[in-house]
């Protein structure tokens, strides 16, 4: 049946909107997550890749929250805290508590560490977004600016943590 639906849906085309934070990106963030703990990947990274996930779920809600027109005061940032103190949630039972010397200034976990670094880079790489494109007359530089930003930083976090864990 599918066979003969498809070319007829191609006779009407649709405009795409592309949308950096898609719930299959979630979803495939998260299962990715499971796959590379599963593989031997340090903890402070998984850590660091589920702080940025949690954060992304945490914007999630807050569009369904304006959906839904519940304003109140403080609820961006009780939402993205909540959002990050979830990881507790997520790894309940699979990782001990485990806290290491952090650059020989203080003791951490490292999942706790990486989800506040993974946090912090989602949050402020959105911003950098926002600034990158505002100086650029409101337009992105390139296509996919706002998924490729996030990414790379991610990718370069990971990378150092990989070095210093």
């Amino acid at each position: 049946m599918w066979k003969f639906l498809l070319p007829l849906i191609a006779l009407f085309p649709m405009g795409a909107v592309a949308n950096p934070a898609c719930p299959v990106c979630t979803i495939a963030v998260g299962v990715g997550l499971d796959i590379a703990r599963r593989l031997g990947v340090p903890d402070s990274v998984v850590g660091l890749w589920a702080g940025a996930l949690l954060t992304l779920l945490g914007y999630w809600f807050l569009k369904f929250m304006d959906k839904k027109n519940w304003h109140f005061r403080g609820r961006n940032t009780i939402v993205i805290l909540a959002s990050v103190a979830m990881i507790g949630f997520v790894y309940l039972g699979t990782v001990k508590y485990n806290p290491v010397s952090i650059c020989g200034l203080f003791a951490m976990d490292p999942v706790l560490f990486g989800a506040i670094c993974g946090m912090l880079i989602f949050v402020l790489t959105g911003k950098l977004y926002q600034w990158m494109k505002n100086k650029n007359g409101g337009h992105a530089h390139f296509p996919f600016e706002k998924v490729v930003l996030p990414l790379v930083a991610l990718a370069l976090a990971s990378w150092a943590m990989m070095i210093c864990f």
